[in-house]
């Protein structure tokens, strides 16, 4: 009979012996370590850790496991988290008119490759509703105009997050979804949800950046992938990738290679949201691959 398995996630201030008061615990509690992996940051002092175990004494609890660590996790001072290793997290993904980004999710979520649910897609616009019904996933049109009053824009978030409860989401994926959450919105989905965009930032904002830089010659293109927050584009960042171009390359070339490049980052940060890999260090992230 296969025993069920768990994901820790931790961070409090570093100290001597918190890995052995951990796998003490695990280990009195008839849990078996099957990988783990740490970190201390002395900047911040802090001390990350993430623990893959199964729980292999039919006489402790799930309840029981996470009442007496909440005990440790006093006692230290810890942030932490126990994920059920076998339930599959539910993602919703937010997407405008270029869908590069929403097909390539899509295909790894049908193919297996990435191992989360995806109970609903939601755009201002409808040109990918089709896409989303040949995976049978429920799709949300929710129309915001340019430059749309304020109260508009609330009553749009207000159902974008009445959609997120309903469906229990985990996680929010902005796959392009070329609208500014409002403050209130990102504090909503503060460390639940990404956003995916080109590396150029600050340089080449506005339309058509990769014909921007395209003019300006650059050699190197890149994305990255960052938890969302209320200052633009700058939350904690997870995943970045970058490629060479020259002057051979002309904005067509560079615009595909772009989103090649978005397409596998943004895909890696979500697979590691969704594995329970990133742990937040203030403005930064740990990321245990």
């Amino acid at each position: 009979m296969a025993h069920p398995e768990y994901i820790l996630t931790l961070s409090c201030l570093d100290q001597r012996g918190i890995v052995h008061r951990v796998s003490g615990f695990l280990a009195d509690h008839g849990c078996n370590i099957i990988d783990s992996a740490q970190f201390g940051d002395a900047q911040s002092r802090l001390f990350f850790m993430r623990v893959h175990f199964s729980s292999e004494d039919a006489a402790v609890s799930d309840a029981a496991l996470r009442a007496d660590f909440g005990v440790l996790g006093d006692a230290l001072q810890m942030n932490w988290q126990l994920h059920d290793a076998g339930k599959k997290p539910r993602v919703m993904l937010m997407v405008s008119k270029i869908g590069h980004c929403l097909n390539d999710l899509l295909f790894r979520y049908k193919s297996g490759l990435l191992p989360v649910e995806i109970p609903a897609i939601v755009s201002n616009h409808t040109d990918f509703y089709q896409l989303a019904a040949s995976y049978n996933i429920p799709f949300h049109h929710l129309p915001l105009a340019t430059g749309a009053p304020a109260e508009v824009k609330r009553a749009q978030e207000q159902r974008i997050m009445e959609i997120v409860d309903a469906n229990q989401i985990d996680l929010v994926v902005l796959a392009r979804y070329m609208q500014i959450l409002s403050p209130e919105m990102c504090e909503a989905l503060r460390g639940r949800a990404i956003n995916i965009h080109h590396s150029f930032l600050p340089s080449f904002k506005g339309a058509k950046p990769y014909y921007q830089a395209h003019d300006r010659g650059v050699k190197l293109i890149g994305a990255t992938a960052h938890f969302v927050t209320g200052d633009l584009d700058e939350g904690p960042i997870i995943e970045q990738g970058v490629e060479r171009v020259d002057h051979s390359m002309g904005p067509d070339t560079l615009t595909a290679i772009g989103r090649d490049i978005e397409c596998v980052v943004l895909a890696r940060a979500v697979k590691w949201f969704t594995e329970h890999r990133i742990l937040l260090n203030g403005h930064k992230t740990v990321i245990f691959n």
